[in-house]
């Protein structure tokens, strides 16, 4: 397997809730593992608190998100974004509204100075996307 990034939010109990909504937006397959599934003892969240899941689309995304350790919380995800880029502007479109669906729209679907449609939004996890559908080639 090649070497891979994803991103992996942490999302403090509320990680099984997010990772249903990308896949209903997103597509794909979810896998979740509890920390029940996985025998974890002592100061854990409850036992169907997700330790791990996996999403991986039909477009090739992948996402993971976790519950957290109790013990180190996170909060919102921070000065970071998910970017969601590509050549088909109806998908794109539709993933930025799926997204947008209980957010906040930073910045609209449009078009941009540079020729593409951008649009930037935080969704109601507070996790910031990051969406462009490149300009047709001339």
């Amino acid at each position: 397997m090649p070497v891979q990034m994803t991103p992996y939010l942490h999302l403090d109990g509320r990680a099984r809730e997010a990772m249903e909504f990308y896949r209903s937006v997103l597509c794909g397959e979810l896998q979740v593992m509890t920390f029940g599934d996985m025998g974890a003892e002592g100061p854990v969240p409850l036992p169907d608190g997700v330790m791990h899941s996996y999403l991986g689309t039909p477009d090739g995304f992948a996402l993971m998100a976790s519950d957290g350790d109790p013990q180190r919380p996170t909060g919102a995800p921070s000065g970071i974004s998910v970017s969601l880029a590509g050549d088909e502007p109806e998908k794109l479109r539709g993933f930025f509204a799926g997204l947008a669906e209980g957010g906040i729209v930073d910045v609209p679907m449009e078009k941009q100075m540079w020729g593409d449609e951008f649009g930037q939004l935080t969704d109601r996890f507070g996790v910031r996307w990051l969406v462009n559908a490149s300009a047709p080639l001339a």
